[in-house]
C-alpha cells in the first residue's frame, strides 16, 4: 500500500513538473527539434531516478546506491533512456556536414550577378545612412522625449530593417518596462512602436488607437512564444520579426524551419506565420506564397551560414578543413540593400586564408532566398573602414560596417562616420577595387560629388558630359550662404530664374564677381537649384 501511494504521489510529482517545465521552455513536439529531444531526454533521466528511489525488489525505498539498478521496471528505464540518448547522438551524427557535406553544398543555389545591370545608381536622397546601432540610439533619444510613454514603456531592441513604400527603414514596437508595468497597462496593450527613416534619420512615434496585444514582452497567453506554440505546436520557428505592411499595420513574421537533411540538417525555411500583433489573427503562408510587403523571412545568418557550406564544401568535408581547396567563405560583417522593393543581405566573399582582400561579394534576398554572386576583387571591407577612418582620424570617428552602392558604375563602400557619442557625423565613399581612392565630407552629396571627381582625375570614369548644361549672362543677384559649413554663392542671371549653385571650396574666383558681371559655365540641373561644375573663361 505504502508502495503504491509513493508511486502515485511520484508521478504526480513528475507530471506536474514536466508541465511546468513545458510551459516554461515551449519546445516543439517535432522530431526534428533539438529542444524537444533535450525535453523527452530530460524527462526520461528525471522518470527514472523517480523510479530508482521509490521502488526496488521488495517493495522498499532505495536506500543505496547499489540498490539502484535492482529490478525489471528500473532497468527498462535505464535502458530506455540511453537508447533515446544515444539515437538523438546519432542523429546529430549523421545529419552533419561530415556525412552530407554534397547535400550541404547545394542548400543555396547561386548564380552570377551583373554588377551594374542588378544594382543601378540610386539618388544619395535614397542613400540609408543609419546602421543597427544608430537608429537605436536615435530611437531611445525619442522615447526619451515622449514623457506619456517613457515611465511605462521602453523601446525593444527589434529593429528590423524594411522597405516602407520604397523607403528604407527601421522599424521596432514598444514593450512593458517590468512585470509591475504589464500588469498596469496590458489591458490596452502596447500603444505605439517606433518607425525610422533611415535616409532622413527622421524618427516617428507611431500611435496605434488600438494597442499591441500579443508580443514577446507579454505574459502568459498574450507571450507571442507561447499564443504560437499552443496554436502550432510541431512548429519549429526561426525567429520572430516584427514588421509594418503598407497600411502600417503591426504584424509579427514568424519563419518555420524545415529540415531536409537527416534528423537535423539542411535547415531552411519552409513556412512563414504571420500575426497581427493587435489582434492576434494567424496566417500561415508556403515560403513563396509569403505578401510581397513582408521583407524578412530568411534571417541573415541563416542566408550566410548556407553560402559558407556553399563556398567551403565544394570538395568535401575535410578539403574544407585541411586542403582548403577553391574555399571561399563570408566575411565577417554585412549590411543591407535596398533593391527591387526587398531587402538583400550584402557581405564580401574571401579565401578561407583570410587575407585582406575579398574576391567578389554576395546579394541574398531575405524574402526569396535568391541569391547573387559578384566576381569583383578588391578591399575587404574592414580595410575599407580602415581606410576611411584614416581620412578623418583627427577626429576620431568610426566607421560602420559598408553598404554596397553603385557609384558612377563602379562598386563603392559607402560607410557613415560616427563620433564617440554614435551620431553620424561623416560620409566615407571608398573604391572596392582600389580602396585607396577615398572621398569623405560631412554631406552625401558633397562626398559624392569629390568621389566622382577623384574616379574622373584617376582616368577609372569619365566625366559626362551629356547630362551637362550651359549657361551664361550677366549676374542679376547673388547671395553667399553657408551649408554643413562650406560657403556657396547662388546666382541668378538677367532673364533666367533658375537658381545657380557654386561651391566657393571649389570654384574661389566666384567671389571676384559681382551683381552685372557676366558668368559663363556648366552645370548638372537639379529640382530646388543647379549645380555649377566649371566656370568657363
Amino acid at each position: 500500500m505504502k508502495k503504491t501511494r509513493n508511486i502515485i504521489i511520484s508521478l504526480l510529482v513528475f507530471f506536474l513538473a514536466l508541465f511546468i517545465y513545458y510551459y516554461i521552455t515551449l519546445p516543439a513536439i517535432n522530431v526534428h527539434s533539438h529542444s524537444f529531444w533535450l525535453f523527452i531526454i530530460t524527462a526520461l533521466i528525471v522518470l527514472t531516478l523517480i523510479i530508482g528511489f521509490a521502488l526496488n525488489r521488495k517493495g522498499h525505498a532505495v536506500t543505496s546506491p547499489k540498490d539502484f539498478m535492482k529490478g525489471p521496471l528500473m532497468k527498462a528505464s535505464v535502458i530506455l533512456t540511453a537508447f533515446v540518448i544515444l539515437f538523438y547522438i546519432a542523429g546529430a551524427l549523421l545529419s552533419s556536414p561530415i556525412i552530407n557535406s554534397g547535400k550541404y553544398q547545394k542548400l543555396l543555389p547561386v548564380k552570377e550577378g551583373d554588377f551594374k545591370k542588378d544594382i543601378k545608381e540610386i539618388s544619395y536622397s535614397e542613400i540609408p545612412v543609419l546602421d543597427k546601432a544608430s537608429a537605436a540610439l536615435l530611437g531611445s533619444r525619442k522615447m526619451g522625449s515622449i514623457t506619456e510613454y517613457v515611465s511605462q514603456f521602453e523601446v525593444s531592441d527589434n529593429y528590423t530593417q524594411i522597405n516602407y513604400k520604397g523607403v528604407p527603414t527601421r522599424v521596432t514596437p514598444l514593450q512593458y518596462g517590468n512585470v509591475i508595468k504589464w500588469i498596469t497597462n496590458h489591458g490596452k496593450g502596447i500603444p505605439a512602436y517606433m518607425r525610422i527613416d533611415m535616409t532622413t534619420e527622421n524618427v516617428e512615434l507611431v500611435k496605434l488607437s488600438k494597442g499591441i496585444k500579443y508580443s514577446q514582452s507579454d505574459h502568459f497567453g498574450r507571450n507571442l512564444n507561447r499564443y504560437l506554440r499552443f496554436h502550432y505546436p510541431t512548429y519549429v520557428f526561426s525567429s520572430y520579426n516584427f514588421e509594418i505592411d503598407e497600411a502600417g499595420i503591426p504584424y509579427w513574421v514568424c519563419p518555420v524551419k524545415d529540415y531536409t537533411i537527416g534528423l537535423f540538417g539542411g535547415e531552411s525555411i519552409g513556412r512563414v506565420v504571420l500575426v497581427n500583433a493587435v489582434t492576434g489573427d494567424l496566417s500561415n503562408y508556403k515560403v513563396s506564397e509569403v505578401p510581397e510587403w513582408v521583407d524578412r523571412v530568411y534571417s541573415a545568418e541563416l542566408l550566410i551560414q548556407q553560402f559558407n557550406y556553399y563556398g567551403t564544401l565544394k570538395h568535401g568535408y575535410f578539403n574544407s578543413i585541411f586542403s582548403q581547396k577553391d574555399s571561399l567563405q563570408t566575411t565577417k560583417g554585412y549590411n543591407y540593400l535596398a533593391l527591387e522593393d526587398d531587402v538583400w543581405v550584402y557581405t564580401g566573399i574571401t579565401s578561407v586564408g583570410q587575407d585582406e582582400s575579398n574576391v567578389g561579394f554576395v546579394l541574398m534576398n531575405q524574402r526569396t532566398a535568391e541569391t547573387r554572386y559578384y566576381s569583383i576583387s578588391g578591399a575587404e571591407e574592414y580595410s575599407a573602414m580602415a581606410s576611411a577612418e584614416g581620412q578623418v582620424q583627427h577626429l576620431g570617428y568610426t566607421a560602420t560596417f559598408p553598404l554596397l552602392l553603385n557609384i558612377g558604375g563602379e562598386p563603392t563602400y559607402f560607410i557613415a562616420l560616427k563620433d564617440a557619442a554614435g551620431l553620424v557625423k561623416s560620409y566615407a565613399m571608398v573604391n572596392i577595387s582600389r580602396y585607396q581612392i577615398v572621398a569623405t565630407a560631412e554631406t552625401i552629396k558633397e562626398c559624392e560629388r569629390q568621389y566622382l571627381q577623384k574616379l574622373q582625375d584617376d582616368n577609372i570614369i569619365q566625366e559626362d558630359t551629356d547630362t551637362l548644361q550651359s549657361a551664361s549672362g550677366n549676374i542679376a543677384k547673388l547671395a553667399d550662404v553657408v551649408i554643413d559649413g562650406n560657403t556657396h554663392y547662388y546666382i541668378l542671371l538677367q532673364g533666367n530664374e533658375q537658381i545657380f549653385d557654386i561651391n566657393v571650396a571649389k570654384f574661389p574666383e566666384i567671389i571676384r564677381y559681382n551683381a552685372g558681371d557676366f558668368l559663363k559655365f556648366t552645370y548638372t540641373p537639379g529640382t530646388a537649384y543647379n549645380t555649377v561644375e566649371e566656370i568657363q573663361k
